[in-house]
């Protein structure tokens, strides 16, 4: 029985290039396969951060029982930045919404940006997000659950800048809300909560009534 190191001496005695020739057929495509591998795991990995940052300021508000007013979301956006990655920029929108019954439609209470990063939502631009008789052609435009007549919520907005550190494409990697392949690569997140303790979170220099 001959040894592994003898067979192998016989291989490279025989080999006429082909070896040669395959390697630089197949190398390119593994080192390509290799750096997309690493680039989706990068960016799952972000999407994952800012999702899970996303609905920790969002629970946050939702035990607010105090009003609340611009330093503070300022600070929230702060937050935000230190949960994700130093090197992507960040910006956030927090809004109180309700529903009323009479004008049948979703209504903005109030609607704030640190810096002005986000335009304020209004009650005309909210409707894009609660337009569900097309649920299934355009999910992204249906993104508000049903609520009884003078109910609360706030949606928490919030888009990170994401680089990635090979030219890869995406073409939306999970879903509308995520990375989106718009020539900046920007993962958006939109998540909508209740006030647990306080019919609705108030905000500094705004009639609040319950």
């Amino acid at each position: 029985m001959r040894s592994p190191r003898s067979l192998l001496r016989r291989f490279i005695r025989a080999e006429d290039g082909t070896l040669i020739a395959e390697t630089l057929m197949v190398l390119p495509f593994m080192c390509w396969a290799y750096m997309a591998m690493f680039v989706y795991w990068d960016a799952y990995r972000s999407v994952n951060n800012v999702q899970r940052a996303t609905y920790s300021i969002a629970d946050m508000l939702s035990r607010e029982m105090r009003t609340i007013d611009a330093p503070y979301i300022t600070g929230l956006r702060n937050l935000l930045e230190y949960m994700i990655d130093s090197d992507q920029d960040s910006k956030m929108r927090v809004t109180s919404i309700t529903w009323s019954g009479i004008n049948n439609r979703f209504e903005v209470l109030w609607s704030n940006s640190p810096s002005g990063a986000m335009p304020a939502l209004t009650t005309a631009t909210l409707a894009n997000f609660a337009d569900c008789a097309n649920m299934v052609s355009a999910p992204e435009r249906c993104r508000i659950p049903a609520m009884s007549d003078g109910d609360t919520a706030i949606i928490v907005e919030t888009e990170v800048q994401f680089f990635a550190a090979f030219a890869v494409p995406f073409y939306n990697v999970t879903a509308a809300d995520q990375i989106i392949d718009d020539g900046r690569q920007t993962i958006k997140q939109f998540v909508v909560t209740r006030p647990r303790f306080v019919p609705r979170i108030c905000f500094n220099g705004i009639v609040c009534s319950s």
